[in-house]
C-alpha cells in the first residue's frame, strides 16, 4: 500500500504509474499516418499528437497548404514530433521513406468518391490495390510491428446474398461480381484492397487489423470536404440520392481516428471491425436530420432505402466490447452541421 508519509515510495509509485500509462498509450513511439491530411487523417493525427506518439503524416503535395497548413497547425506549427512527407501511392521508394523509423503504421491514404468515375481501373482500383500493397510492402521491409488498414463498410455492403434475416458484421464482405455487374466501383476498390492486405498478412506474417467505417461525418479539420460531408452536404440541400448500396449507418471523425488508435494499441485486436454508431437506413438518419433542422430542404424517403439491411442499435460491437463509447447520432448530425456552417458551405 501507498504511504503518503514515504517521500520515496510516493516518487516512485509516480513514476511507475507514468510508466504504465506511457506503455499502454505507447507514448514517444513513431508511427505513420498515410492520408494524414485528409478529414478522417487529420484526426487520427491530431489523436495521436495529443497521446504523446512522434508522427510521419503524408499528404499528394506538400506545396499545397490545403494538405499542409491545419496539419501544421495542429502541432502548433514547430512541434517536433509531427513531420510531413510527400508520396504517391504507386511510387514505393516514397512510400518507404515516410515509413522508415516507424513502429506503427496508419494506412488511410486511397481514393475516394461518390461521383461518377470516368476510368475506375485508373482512379480508384489500382491506386487503392497497388497502394494498399505497396505500404504494407514498406512495413514489413522496415520492420513495422502492426498495420492498421482503413477499409469501408463499402467492404460489407452492398451484399445482396447475405442472408436477409441476419445482421451485418465483419463476416459479411461486398459481393465483387455484383460491383462489377453494376459499376459499383468505389466498394469494389476497398474491397479488393481489403482482401489484398489480408492476402498479404497472411502470405508474408506482417500484423495487420482493420477499421470499416461507416458515413464518416463531424467537424472538418482539413479546409476541404470529404466524400461523406459532401454527400450530408448534398441532402442539405435537397438531394435525392439514397446509397443504396453501401450506406451503413454515420458514425463521428472522432469515433474513427479513436477506433484506429484503439486497436493499434490493443495487442488483442484482430481481424475486422465495422465501425457505425448503429447499423440504419439512410431514410432514417434523413429523416433524422431533417427533424433536428426543419430549415433546411431535406428530402423524405420511403422507409427502407437499403433493401435487405437489418437495422441494429449495436453497431461496432467489437469496437464497444473494446471500449468505445460511440458519440451519438444526433450529436454527429450538429458537429456535422456546425463545421459546414463554419466552413462557409450553409448559413
Amino acid at each position: 500500500m501507498l504511504s503518503v508519509h514515504n517521500p520515496l515510495q510516493r516518487v516512485h509509485f509516480l513514476v511507475k504509474t507514468r510508466e504504465r500509462k506511457k506503455q499502454m498509450s505507447k507514448e514517444g513511439e513513431v508511427v505513420c499516418v498515410t492520408g494524414g491530411s485528409g478529414c478522417i487523417g487529420s484526426w487520427v493525427v491530431r489523436l495521436l499528437l495529443d497521446r504523446g506518439y512522434f508522427v510521419h503524416a503524408t499528404a499528394k503535395n506538400l506545396e499545397d497548404e490545403k494538405e499542409t497548413k491545419h496539419l501544421k497547425a495542429l502541432s502548433g506549427g514547430g512541434d517536433a514530433r509531427l513531420r510531413l512527407y510527400q508520396i504517391d501511392l504507386l511510387d514505393y521508394d516514397s512510400i518507404s521513406a515516410a515509413i522508415d523509423g516507424c513502429a506503427g503504421v496508419f494506412h488511410l491514404a486511397s481514393p475516394c468518391t461518390v461521383e461518377p468515375v470516368q476510368d475506375p481501373q485508373n482512379e480508384l482500383l489500382e491506386p487503392a490495390i497497388k497502394g494498399t500493397v505497396n505500404v504494407l510492402t514498406a512495413a514489413k521491409a522496415k520492420g513495422v510491428r502492426r498495420v492498421v488498414v482503413t477499409s469501408s463498410n463499402c467492404a460489407i455492403c452492398p451484399s445482396p446474398n447475405w442472408p436477409a434475416h441476419v445482421v451485418r458484421d465483419e463476416k459479411c464482405w461486398t459481393d465483387i461480381e455484383h460491383c462489377r455487374k453494376n459499376g459499383i466501383w468505389y466498394p469494389l476498390s476497398k474491397t479488393l484492397a481489403e482482401k489484398a492486405a489480408w492476402e498479404f498478412s497472411k502470405e508474408k506474417g506482417l500484423d495487420v487489423v482493420v477499421v470499416n467505417p461507416g458515413t464518416v461525418l463531424g467537424p472538418v479539420i482539413p479546409p476541404v470536404l470529404n466524400s461523406s460531408m459532401l454527400s450530408f452536404l448534398k441532402l442539405l440541400q435537397g438531394s435525392t440520392e439514397t446509397y443504396q448500396d453501401y450506406f451503413m449507418g454515420p458514425v463521428h471523425f472522432k469515433d474513427v481516428a479513436m477506433a484506429h488508435i484503439m486497436v493499434y494499441e490493443n495487442p488483442a485486436a484482430s481481424g475486422r471491425h465495422l465501425c457505425v454508431e448503429a447499423i440504419c437506413h439512410y431514410s432514417d438518419f434523413a429523416a433524422r436530420v431533417a427533424e433536428l433542422y426543419p430549415e433546411y430542404n431535406v428530402p423524405s424517403f420511403p422507409k427502407d432505402t437499403q433493401p435487405g439491411l437489418l437495422r441494429a442499435k449495436n453497431g461496432g460491437k467489437k469496437l464497444r466490447d473494446m471500449g468505445l463509447d460511440f458519440i451519438p447520432q444526433d450529436h454527429i448530425i450538429k458537429d456535422a452541421v456546425e463545421s459546414l456552417k463554419s466552413m462557409g458551405y450553409i448559413s
